[in-house]
């Protein structure tokens, strides 16, 4: 029984998450809106940047949206992971996007540095006070599920570093307001990109270690080994490969040489054992093990096909 409660509260807590991302989307779209009108009327690019970027979270934000809902869809005979990965094609994305957008605004940055130009500094106020607030609940909404997921992760960045943004936008126009220095509105937006390209890169290493099937950063496959053939009974173990599946996922797979011929039941037992091991130092809850006695087999910890 205390199994089904336990999954009943997993999926309470993914239903919240959904549905902060939910309202994260909908105050993302009004800033947007809200940002390119302003920024049209007043001609602040620190406005219309802003607001590209907003669209960009929007983007970003219904990529997680639908990671997230996928990911929960049951396995099937030809998907038997299920969508697990989803969440973390969704923080490729996401950080791909980020680097793009930031290349994007270093260009308009440059260009608008070149020809600076006189822009309506209340309303560039004003839509960046509106910003900062809208952006500033969606953060504290996702901050939670973002130190373990690194699909909310990226779609925090996005927000986060929007509201950095809007931060910027609101200094950049009461610098215009009271001391009519346009410039500030090229180099704050520099600024913000290059501070996009290096939480961006960030982001795209990770998830891309994930989808090379990397060994986990916290990891030592040696000290893996070591613990296993510590464990009587076992010879050796060879032929490793360690893998993030997802963020909840981690999985290894490889192959035991054993001392003794042993029958099946004591082989469970010895599983049990391993698989408790592993479990405790080091997190991994998915493990296959390939039993051998006297199999003429590479030995080596790192089997290259």
């Amino acid at each position: 029984m205390a199994h089904s409660h336990h999954s009943y509260s997993h999926t309470h807590h993914h239903d919240m998450k959904d549905k902060n991302l939910m309202i994260s989307i909908l105050l993302n779209v009004l800033i947007t809106a809200a940002q390119v009108v302003g920024g049209l009327i007043s001609g602040s690019l620190s406005l219309l940047s802003d607001a590209l970027h907003n669209f960009s979270d929007v983007l970003s934000l219904i990529v997680s949206y639908v990671a997230s809902k996928l990911s929960k869809k049951k396995a099937s005979v030809n998907r038997t992971f299920g969508y697990k990965r989803a969440e973390i094609l969704a923080a490729f994305v996401n950080a791909s996007t980020l680097i793009i957008v930031a290349i994007i605004l270093i260009k308009e940055a440059i260009e608008r540095f070149k020809h600076p130009q006189v822009i309506d500094s209340n309303l560039v106020v004003w839509l960046a006070v509106i910003a900062i607030v809208f952006n500033g609940f969606s953060v504290l909404l996702l901050k939670k599920d973002s130190k373990n997921n690194i699909n909310i992760k990226s779609a925090y960045l996005h927000l986060l570093t929007d509201m950095l943004a809007s931060v910027a936008v609101l200094i950049g126009g009461l610098l215009m307001k009271f001391y009519q220095v346009f410039w500030v509105d090229s180099v704050l937006t520099f600024l913000i990109a290059l501070y996009l390209i290096w939480v961006g890169y960030d982001l795209l290493k990770t998830s891309t270690k994930v989808l090379m099937l990397f060994t986990p950063e916290h990891i030592n496959i040696k000290d893996v080994v070591r613990l296993v053939n510590n464990i009587s009974k076992v010879k050796k173990l060879h032929h490793v490969h360690i893998w993030s599946l997802s963020d909840e996922e981690l999985h290894l797979e490889a192959h035991l040489d054993l001392y003794e011929n042993l029958t099946v039941s004591e082989f469970n037992k010895l599983l049990e054992e391993i698989e408790t091991v592993l479990h405790e130092q080091f997190n991994i809850n998915h493990v296959t093990i390939q039993p051998e006695y006297d199999k003429n087999d590479p030995k080596e910890v790192i089997v290259q096909d």
